[in-house]
């Protein structure tokens, strides 16, 4: 049976990601040790320490970061992160200094809103109707 336990998101600056996500997404930080130059550092949702980890990985590759400002040029979002209240996490994060490009949208089964999450990304949350 194959399972996800790691996912990464591209940052510029692994530092500043790993206060973003964890000081205003609200991640927990899982690991931090020394890699060369950067570091391998994780966080997981406090709800699920032990579940998926995200990689809050360094975007040096020289594809990365035209990838990313591909992306961000057109609007889409590099993952999604599941929540229970889109409105409410929007509301929150907007109090904290978030900047969205996306406002909470219904589309039916789902709700999402896309923000910056200020390393060089765009990232949804996304609340399914349930």
């Amino acid at each position: 049976m194959m399972r996800v336990n790691m996912a990464s998101v591209l940052v510029d600056d692994q530092t500043k990601a790993l206060r973003f996500y964890t000081d205003v997404l609200g991640f927990k930080e899982k690991t931090n040790v020394p890699l060369g130059e950067h570091r391998w550092i994780t966080v997981v949702s406090p709800a699920e320490p032990d579940g998926v980890e995200l990689v809050l990985e360094p975007d040096e590759h020289p594809a990365a970061k035209p990838f990313k400002a591909a992306l961000v040029a057109d609007g889409i979002p590099y993952t999604s992160f599941a929540v229970d209240d889109v409105q409410a996490e929007y509301e929150r994060l907007r109090g904290l200094g978030v900047t969205f490009t996306q406002e909470p949208t219904d589309m039916g089964p789902v709700t999402t809103a896309v923000l910056d999450d200020t390393c060089g990304n765009l990232i949804q949350i996304a609340h399914l109707a349930g």
